[in-house]
């Protein structure tokens, strides 16, 4: 009968570290899938995005089309974020895009007929409201980042986190954040 009480102890240490186990596995697997839903909602608003740019383009293009190089840049830009396959890379597409459409609306404030076209208006607005559901989604994929490294880096959960094939994930950062600081303004 002295054994049985060891036997309990042990029995009901096993248990909880295992439903520890349990718990924590689940949970990193919950953060991993999560972080990966928001990198996938950034993809679609950069796709969304860059499928706006050709009709901005042949909506500018006829009123300026002596901006050759313009068009160009903002062409080369839009297939360098279709190609980002990592933060680091969306990161980089990301300063060339802002810098090509600042360059852009540039010209089309040239331009009054222009700004004046509804068909131009409705495009640039639907370029705002997806540089702010790029932003969003940017916010939902660093916080969910946040929170699968913190789970990852935490004692005890860092002795064994790597092991079951969990690593830290880098953070949608861009390297000039005034580039991007807001939207490409509607001006009229």
């Amino acid at each position: 009968m002295e054994w049985l009480i060891p036997v309990l102890i042990v029995v009901a240490l096993v248990a909880v570290i295992g439903i520890y186990f349990w718990v924590t596995y689940n949970s990193l697997v919950t953060l991993n899938v999560r972080v990966d839903e928001a990198w996938s909602d950034i993809t679609v608003q950069l796709k969304r995005r860059a499928d706006l740019i050709p009709n901005i383009i042949e909506a500018v293009k006829g009123y300026a089309a002596h901006e050759k190089s313009v068009f160009e840049n903002v062409t080369k830009a839009r297939a360098e974020t279709l190609g980002a396959a990592s933060p680091a890379e969306a990161s980089v597409a990301e300063n060339h895009m802002q810098q090509a459409l600042k360059s852009i609306f540039a010209v089309a404030e040239a331009y009054p007929q222009l700004q004046a076209s509804q068909n131009y208006l409705q495009l640039q607005g639907e370029l705002v409201d997806t540089e702010d559901k790029i932003q969003a989604s940017r916010r939902f994929y660093n916080g969910g980042v946040r929170e699968l490294n913190t789970k990852i880096k935490v004692f005890p959960n860092n002795l064994f986190a790597k092991n079951l094939g969990f690593s830290e994930r880098e953070f949608f950062e861009v390297t000039d954040s005034a580039a991007i600081a807001e939207p490409p303004r509607v001006q009229f």
